[in-house]
């Protein structure tokens, strides 16, 4: 059995992609989703909560052995392609591609195994939001659950689902959020596949995934923060609201070491 050390870990994060479908939120033709997804109000709080949340807790993973393709559109204004990639460029795991609108499902299998080095050997898939963090040590302990069930690797593919989360909401006071459990979320969810296998983590919905092969889940601690926030694709229609609380001293720390979210950033970047 090959160590799961050995194996190529690939990421997948769409910023603003504008696909055809992939979206909750309908729109009547490509051009209103361009002209939604790219709306300068828009943008910027997707920069802010990718510059505090979702970038932070990659630089600082305590396992650097990944790799991650971040997708835009090929008609993202110039200043904010800039931008993205003054924020990512001392995360040199990180790679950006442009693309016109396509099919989602389809774009994103393709640029996954693509990015597969040796399509005959196993490796590691995960997505990852622009809005969420996950743990610092995810893929380290992504690599130890694969290699302690290697009777599980004989199947084309495994799930592993660290299901203990955070809500939270960023502002200018600071950070407020709730402890809470939810199942194959998008993140910390990871995704083992065979050598030779074509799938891909896009080929599923993260929600359902448990029904198209083994899935392992941890429940022991906090592994992902989901932000709710202006533009949540799944919370633009009306949905029951998450109560969250002003986070102590103390919680504020450990949302720090656990996650490298430095609450001074958050206050600073959306004040």
């Amino acid at each position: 059995m090959i160590d799961s050390r050995d194996m190529q870990a690939i990421g997948l994060c769409r910023f603003s992609y504008p696909a055809l479908g992939g979206f909750q939120v309908e729109h009547e033709t490509i051009e209103d989703r361009i002209a939604f997804l790219y709306a300068e109000d828009r943008l910027e709080e997707r920069f802010q909560l990718m510059e505090t949340v979702a970038l932070p807790c990659l630089q600082a993973q305590t396992d650097q052995n990944f790799e991650m393709i971040i997708v835009i559109g090929d008609t993202l204004p110039k200043h904010h392609v800039d931008r993205l990639h003054d924020i990512t460029a001392n995360i040199p795991q990180i790679s950006i591609v442009a693309h016109e609108p396509k099919p989602h499902r389809p774009l994103m299998k393709e640029l996954i195994n693509g990015a597969r080095k040796d399509p005959k050997a196993p490796c590691l898939q995960f997505r990852h939001d622009d809005d969420d963090a996950i743990s610092v040590d995810f893929f380290e302990r992504f690599r130890e659950a694969v290699n302690a069930v290697p009777g599980l690797l004989e199947n084309r593919s495994v799930a592993f689902d660290w299901n203990r989360g955070i809500i939270a909401e960023m502002s200018a006071d600071g950070i407020a959020a709730t402890d809470t459990i939810r199942n194959l979320y998008v993140a910390s969810l990871g995704m083992y596949v065979r050598g030779g296998c074509p799938l891909t983590i896009m080929n599923f919905r993260h929600g359902i995934m448990n029904q198209f092969m083994p899935t392992v889940s941890f429940t022991d601690t906090p592994m992902w923060v989901r932000t709710h926030n202006g533009y949540n694709d799944s919370r633009q229609k009306k949905v029951k609201p998450v109560p969250v609380e002003p986070l102590t001293v103390e919680q504020e720390a450990e949302l720090k070491a656990r996650f490298a979210i430095d609450v001074d950033q958050v206050r600073a970047t959306f004040s």
